[in-house]
């Protein structure tokens, strides 16, 4: 029997899959090039058949061929949760694509501390809450405890490190003065409620009670929620945002290099 045989279903035979075309990049589904996708979403209708053709219908309206709905599925009362199989003939060019990213190398907990120790000279102080009316901190907890979030060490047990958790629902202001009272080089914000753009507005807050104090290029601003990304982070004003995935040795190299360039810039 080939190795092949063991191949689990759907996945690529790379000894006769076609080159990648990265200027003519299309989903892949059972094979390359077939612009097979998967989509998932629910209407408020109850499941019937009229309902899964009316998911179908949505579905050749959004651009797709060859479509079939698969799953059908009651959500709640008047509501039905499809889930759909189309193929699309769009692409895109990959080699076009750019994206404002963290611009840092992820390190370990070993390297970070002796980044600290060697470059900076002394421990760094970073302080972080959940901001406005969010009450959430189920993310900021994973970045901050010692446990930390998928093996990933959080800050208060790097020994380089003086880290403070905040908690929820902490104003803006109060952080600001907290990060002045602490000394703090970076300021940390989570955000997990988004309903009106509230997330951006407090955000932009932030920014603005910031430069109002002059306070603005005194730390190093952060935030991080899985609605956020860099990109979004910058644009209300911040130096870097985090999204889902985030690991807190990601938030630690990134404050970590961003501390050094500063110290850098000033001699």
């Amino acid at each position: 029997m080939s190795k092949d045989s063991f191949l689990p279903y759907g996945a690529p035979n790379h000894s006769s899959v076609k080159p990648v075309d990265l200027k003519n990049l299309k989903p892949y589904g059972d094979a390359m090039n077939d612009g097979r996708m998967q989509v998932n979403f629910t209407l408020p209708v109850e499941p019937s058949p009229e309902a899964q053709e009316a998911a179908a219908e949505l579905m050749r309206k959004m651009g797709f061929v060859d479509v079939k709905i698969v799953d059908m599925q009651k959500a709640s009362e008047g509501f039905s949760f499809f889930v759909g199989y189309g193929a699309i003939n769009h692409s895109v060019d990959f080699t076009k694509i750019t994206v404002l990213k963290v611009e840092t190398v992820f390190k370990g907990f070993d390297e970070i501390n002796e980044l600290i120790r060697t470059k900076i000279k002394r421990k760094i102080r970073i302080i972080g809450a959940t901001t406005g009316f969010d009450a959430h901190t189920v993310g900021l907890d994973a970045m901050f405890n010692m446990k930390g979030y998928k093996g990933d060490y959080g800050l208060e047990r790097y020994p380089m490190i003086e880290a403070k958790n905040m908690g929820a629902q902490v104003p803006n202001i109060e952080l600001l003065e907290a990060a002045i009272k602490m000394n703090a080089d970076a300021i940390m914000v989570s955000q997990v409620v988004t309903e009106k753009d509230c997330h951006i507005n407090n955000l932009k807050d932030l920014m603005v009670l910031a430069d109002k104090h002059g306070w603005r290029d005194r730390f190093i601003f952060i935030s991080g929620g899985p609605r956020l990304s860099h990109p979004l982070s910058v644009e209300c004003g911040l130096d870097a945002g985090f999204g889902t995935g985030t690991l807190p040795s990601h938030v630690a190299s990134y404050v970590v290099d961003e501390l050094i360039r500063r110290l850098e810039r000033k001699k």
